[in-house]
């Protein structure tokens, strides 16, 4: 059973414009880059209770994951999914997430739609207190 086979929370084609790239170009002029993010967590408290504190704020996440790709340059999109991924298991009640960063703009020569990085991380688990441990 993947994380995924339950509750998700989506956000889809969160858009910033940020300085990442291995070129000098890239990092001077910028670029566009598109993300989506899903956040696999538990929504039922949320759903019984209808209470915004049960769940993950949708609008408090695509401000964070914006926030981040906004900050300081990295070449690569990798390094830029893995930032992404780790702002929003930050969340409380995140287990998994699965973040894709578009790169429409990418410098490459041939005609393309687009360019993308997907990872998937999930949550490290509770800390189990050894037997006996008070």
């Amino acid at each position: 059973m993947s994380d995924f086979d339950g509750d998700l929370i989506t956000l889809t084609g969160l858009e910033s414009f940020a300085h990442h790239g291995v070129f000098d170009f890239e990092r001077e002029r910028g670029q566009r880059f598109v993300l989506d993010v899903t956040v696999a967590t538990a929504l039922g408290a949320a759903a019984a209770s209808d209470e915004l504190d049960q769940t993950i704020h949708y609008g408090e996440l695509a401000n964070a994951v914006v926030a981040a790709v906004e900050r300081d340059p990295v070449d690569l999109i990798e390094t830029l999914a893995e930032r992404v991924a780790a702002v929003a298991l930050g969340f409380a009640g995140a287990r998994a997430v699965r973040v894709t960063v578009h790169k429409p703009d990418a410098p490459i020569e041939v005609p393309f739609a687009d360019v993308s990085v997907t990872v998937v991380r999930r949550a490290a688990p509770a800390a189990v207190p050894e037997a006996g441990a008070a």
